[in-house]
């Protein structure tokens, strides 16, 4: 099977194919999607400001390496730096990571 024949798990899923359970999949798919939310949220607000990825960085005391791997998506960060990314945006994060739920992530600006 080729590339172009691949079909996405939760199409899947939403074409009525049975699928074995593959926690660990799950749990990397879920990771990934708390990942882009914040990391959208990241980029929207730096821009918002007019802040460079540099400029972020200066705030955080990081490098820009770090903002760009943010930003993209490439991994979900640590808390500590997501309350120092929320706090070099002036942001609220909110996180719900209640046993038995499905993990969420919401992130606030300060109303314009």
């Amino acid at each position: 099977m080729n590339h172009s024949e691949w079909r996405t798990r939760r199409h899947r899923l939403l074409s009525g194919e049975h699928l074995d359970a593959d926690p660990e999949y799950d749990r990397v798919y879920e990771e990934a999607g708390l990942a882009m939310t914040l990391g959208k949220a990241v980029y929207d607000r730096r821009r918002q400001l007019g802040l460079s990825e540099a400029d972020l960085a200066e705030r955080m005391h990081t490098t820009t390496d770090e903002i760009e791997g943010i930003e993209t998506a490439t991994e979900l960060p640590p808390i500590a730096v997501i309350m120092r990314l929320a706090r070099a945006l002036d942001l609220t994060v909110d996180m719900h990571l209640a046993a038995g739920d499905k993990p969420t992530v919401t992130i606030v600006s300060p109303a314009a």
